[in-house]
């Protein structure tokens, strides 16, 4: 439908463009090879007719130039491409389905750059998709103007047999008996209830701290954790992962980030990992189940201990709802990081148990990580560590050395915490009480 419409645009619609000007018909669809798809319909579109063939003066690997001094070009979705040109349609394919590595809402941002492209030509704006999620532009269009008498904005809503009557009905009643709910989606044009953002953008945002740098360097005295999501390094698969963390009172503090996309060596970017954990003082990591015997060995003999992760991932994510509406999560300033936790869906199952995932075609490596990391921070007691014992009694008051015990007089001694002394109490003005470790010598 997308190339039958651009084609229509391009040679039966006329604009004023000025003296030498090419007017473009753009089509941006979800990739660069279902743009490839819409692309060939126009060809085939233009070379079937023997008076529209005509109009071809030249093609390109995504363009084809007409006689008329429009242009037809196919690409995949972008808001930072799309500017500077002169639009005379642009048309959204599959828009509901729109993914970008920088922002969670690729639909929206396309949308507000190609509208100043558009203005002099009085060009169309067209979106074609199936129903998906209930947000985005697609949604929001449908939610304003469906039904409504407005003079400049169309919505029109149906059905696979509504819009395609050569579709076999008995193959739609199987596919609907086998999954209502993604049938409802996909073929008759209803938006998903069951899918909902995991996480509002305002509190991902409020957990990112854009005045740090993006990875902080490891500190004495500071306990780290350490999660790790493998990969096998496959140049289309998911990208190999670690987080390493720390725990300061309450607030649980993302320290390093990274990840690392195929393709490349496994083995490699784990001895390179684990270079990583030694400087933190890490000897210990946990991770997913992922590839089981070669990358708990992997890391066994590197660095000593892998600890293979109790839950999985969407019960990682469900479990960093809490810290993350607390506030108490600190994020680096990292557009992929932040962009997969903004992305990531909270879905009801059929039978009524809630999941977490990342929409077709994107990727949670990197939250996946930081999830796991913040769920072992969340479960360390938090300690100032240890850095000596000291002794008191009458006749030395606090030393180091224990004193001589003497009939009718006490001696307390105490494992310490970092602090400093205190008059007439343990360090830094603490009690028996408040020292973990502390007992009487005698």
């Amino acid at each position: 439908m997308a190339a039958a419409i651009a084609v229509y645009c391009a040679l039966f619609l006329k604009y004023k463009l000025s003296r030498g000007e090419r007017g473009m018909v753009l089509v941006l669809a979800m990739s660069m090879d279902q743009a490839k798809v819409v692309f060939d319909y126009c060809i085939g579109f233009l070379a079937a007719s023997d008076v529209l063939r005509q109009e071809i003066v030249s093609t390109t690997a995504h363009e084809i130039r007409l006689r008329n001094g429009i242009t037809i070009a196919t690409h995949a979705n972008s808001f930072r491409s799309v500017r500077g040109r002169t639009l005379c349609a642009c048309i959204f394919d599959e828009a509901c389905f729109w993914r970008d590595d920088t922002s969670s809402i690729p639909d929206t941002e396309t949308y507000t750059a190609v509208l100043p492209s558009l203005l002099t030509t009085h060009g169309m704006l067209i979106g074609i998709s199936s129903a998906y999620r209930r947000a985005g532009l697609m949604f929001t269009k449908h939610l304003e103007h469906f039904g409504v008498d407005v003079a400049d904005t169309l919505v029109v809503r149906g059905g696979t047999q509504q819009f395609n009557g050569t579709v076999d009905d008995a193959r739609l009643v199987a596919m609907r008996a086998a999954d209502p709910t993604a049938a409802a989606s996909e073929w008759d044009s209803e938006f998903r209830d069951d899918l909902t953002g995991l996480f509002d953008d305002a509190v991902i945002d409020r957990a990112v701290n854009r005045e740090r740098p993006l990875e902080l360097p490891p500190q004495p005295d500071v306990v780290y954790k350490c999660f790790v999501d493998p990969s096998g390094g496959a140049s289309s698969g998911d990208s190999y992962s670690i987080c390493i963390g720390h725990k300061d009172g309450e607030r649980l503090v993302v320290d390093v980030v990274r990840g690392r996309q195929g393709p490349f060596d496994p083995m490699a970017v784990t001895r390179e990992y684990t270079a990583l954990c030694k400087q933190y003082r890490v000897n210990s990591v946990t991770g997913d189940r992922y590839g089981k015997q070669w990358v708990q060995q992997a890391w066994r003999d590197l660095l000593g201990t892998y600890n293979e992760a109790g839950l999985y991932a969407w019960q990682l994510f469900l479990e960093a709802l809490a810290p993350f509406n607390r506030s108490l999560v600190e994020l680096p300033n990292l557009s992929p990081l932040v962009h997969e936790f903004k992305s990531l869906q909270r879905v009801a199952g059929r039978s009524g148990r809630e999941s977490v995932e990342c929409p077709r075609g994107s990727h949670d490596d990197l939250a996946n990580s930081v999830a796991g990391c913040l769920h072992l921070l969340s479960r360390v007691e938090q300690q100032i560590p240890m850095v000596g014992a000291v002794f008191w009694s009458p006749s030395q008051g606090w030393s180091d050395e224990a004193a001589k015990p003497r009939s009718g007089h006490a001696a307390w001694a105490a494992w310490y915490y970092g602090g400093g002394g205190g008059d007439g109490g343990f360090p830094g003005g603490l009690t028996s009480s408040q020292i973990p470790g502390s007992r009487r010598a005698w």
